[in-house]
Formats: C-alpha cells, sequence, structure tokens
C-alpha cells in the first residue's frame, strides 16, 4: 500500500518515518502521474496558504509558497474525484478546508497557546462524540500545537469534530461523505512525555480508509 506524501523531501521527513513506522510505503511526491498510483494523500504541515486563494488579502500570513500550494491543491483535486482518501495534518487540514470552498484566520488572537515556541505546545481539546476520533480517544486528549493560524469558514461538507476550549480554535475535521479527515496537530510527532496518544491511531484509521475504498472499488 502506497501512501503519497505532497511536500518537499526535505521538508517531510517526520511524515515518511511516520508512515514507514505503520507499515506503509511513503512516497514523497507532487507528480500527478506518481499521484495517481497511490492509494492514500496526507497533506503535510509546512508554511501559511496564500491567502488570495481563499479570497483574502495578506493579514498575517508568513512563509508562503504559491506555487507548491498550487500543486497540494491539485493532489487533493486528483483524490477527492478518485474518491480515495485524504488526510490533512497542521497546514494539510487549511489545504483541504481551502481546496473545497472554506477560509483561513490568518493570525489567530490566541497565536500564543498554539504556536511553536522552541517546541511544539500541548493542550487539552474536546471532541465530538461519535466523531472518528471519538472513537479513537474519547471526549478529551492532550494534542500538540505548531500553528498561528485556523480554519475559519468550514469548506463544503467539512465537519469539525474536535476543538480547543480555551479559544474554539477548530483541531480535526472530516467530510460528511468523502473519505477526507484533518487535524489541527501533529500526530507523527506526539511526545509521549507529554500526551497519552498514540498518533498511530489516526494513522491506522486512515490507513483502514483506504483499505475500505480498495474493497468498494469498481
Amino acid at each position: 500500500m502506497k501512501i503519497a506524501i505532497a511536500g518537499k523531501r526535505n521538508a517531510t521527513e517526520n511524515y515518511v518515518r511516520y508512515v514507514a513506522a505503520g507499515g506503509m510505503e511513503p512516497l514523497v511526491t507532487l507528480n500527478s502521474g506518481e499521484l495517481a498510483d497511490c492509494d492514500g494523500l496526507i497533506l503535510p504541515g509546512g508554511g501559511d496558504i496564500t491567502p488570495a486563494f481563499f479570497g483574502e488579502k495578506n493579514r498575517g500570513s508568513r512563509n508562503i509558497d504559491t506555487e507548491l500550494d498550487v500543486l497540494q491543491f491539485q493532489a487533493l483535486d486528483l483524490f477527492v474525484r478518485n474518491g480515495k482518501p485524504v488526510l490533512g495534518i497542521c497546514k494539510g487540514m487549511q489545504v483541504i478546508n481551502v481546496g473545497l470552498g472554506g477560509t483561513v484566520i490568518q493570525d489567530l488572537p490566541s497565536a500564543e497557546l498554539h504556536k511553536y515556541q522552541d517546541c511544539d505546545q500541548y493542550h487539552s481539546t474536546i471532541i465530538q462524540k461519535g466523531s472518528w476520533l471519538y472513537h479513537l480517544y474519547g471526549p478529551n486528549a492532550v494534542v500538540n500545537s505548531a500553528h498561528h493560524q485556523a480554519i475559519g469558514r468550514p469548506g463544503g461538507g467539512l465537519q469539525v469534530v474536535q476543538y480547543c476550549p480555551e479559544d474554539s480554535c477548530p483541531e480535526a475535521i472530516v467530510h460528511e461523505s468523502l473519505p477526507v479527515l484533518g487535524v489541527q496537530w501533529h500526530p507523527e510527532r506526539l511526545d509521549p512525555k507529554r500526551t497519552s496518544l498514540s498518533g498511530g491511531a489516526v494513522l491506522a484509521y486512515f490507513v483502514s480508509l483506504i483499505v475500505k475504498q480498495r474493497q468498494t472499488a469498481p
């Protein structure tokens, strides 16, 4: 089973190790031909999305790579059109949201609670009962943060299923009918000294969606 990681090789080492540790074959690529041969797509973390893609001027976005944004949106579109599973992590969750018509809050008033400060920050979250994350972790989870932005208006078909109780920042999403999900935090690098969560549970669930999709594909 091959999972595409839509990013640059020098910025995706953690994701490669994450996928490989789960027993899957990782492929870092932005090439449409290589993407088409993959069973699932991970949209990784990184800088901020070019604000023009969600109809705004720059109001605090930084570390922008418009070319990368375009290629990631194309990868998302390819997998959505083919009904293949997509997992967005941090920026990747925002790419999903914008790609499906949503917006981004460019600089959270509560960014100090979430942004990277020499290391990831950790905080509690509340998970929606009955959601995919609830089945993995229950009603509450301590997660890691390294971001200063968040999704604003949810894109078409997306539902927020986890949030930070301190500022209502969305922490996870799922599509109502497509095998598309995202987390604002980083399951690929959770510190076991700071949370009891296993990031591997997210990958395992994602892989289960791939297996289901392959079994039902014509």
